[in-house]
């Protein structure tokens, strides 16, 4: 990545992996701004959410096409957004609106995500919901620009590995 322009980064990864937390102390330690991906949702498809029916590719467009369009918006300025993009296609759409997006996958196994997920207060996700978020993910390719992170310790070393391999040349 080069590095007279600040990074831009989205933070990948089922649901449970740690996006929001490990994208808010990573944008902290970049100093750019960050985006929850959920928040760019239009108001259908959190309506579909919350009656616990899956979204398809077409609900997920303007949802990609919102956080490219934020992606583009700090271009100049680096941003850490998190995103699930468990699927190229998904990434490919939002690799192009900028010059260097680097993905960064958290990765961990379905136990350790279920275990994290069951543990969180008030947070209740269907296993099943847990094994289509895993049938779904595509791991990047060779020719993708990223890196997958391992989430086995905790938020802040997560977030040290993450930014060690944003800031690597």
């Amino acid at each position: 990545m080069s590095h007279h322009t600040a990074p831009l980064v989205v933070v990948m990864g089922v649901s449970g992996s740690g996006k929001t937390t490990v994208g808010r102390l990573l944008a902290q330690r970049l100093g750019v701004p960050y985006a929850e991906g959920d928040d760019f949702h239009p108001a259908s498809n959190v309506a579909k959410m919350r009656a616990g029916r899956p979204l398809d590719d077409e609900d997920r467009r303007p949802w990609l096409d919102e956080i490219a369009r934020w992606l583009t918006g700090h271009t100049d300025s680096g941003g850490v957004v998190t995103c699930s993009a468990l699927k190229r296609r998904y990434r490919d759409r939002l690799a192009t609106a900028a010059p260097h997006v680097f993905f960064l996958h958290l990765d961990g196994s379905p136990e350790l995500i279920a275990g994290r997920i069951s543990a969180r207060q008030g947070h209740f996700m269907p296993p099943d919901l847990l094994r289509t978020q895993f049938a779904d993910l595509e791991p990047m390719g060779e020719d993708e620009a990223g890196a997958a992170i391992p989430i086995d310790g905790t938020p802040e070393q997560t977030a040290a590995l993450a930014h060690a391999a944003v800031t690597s040349p």
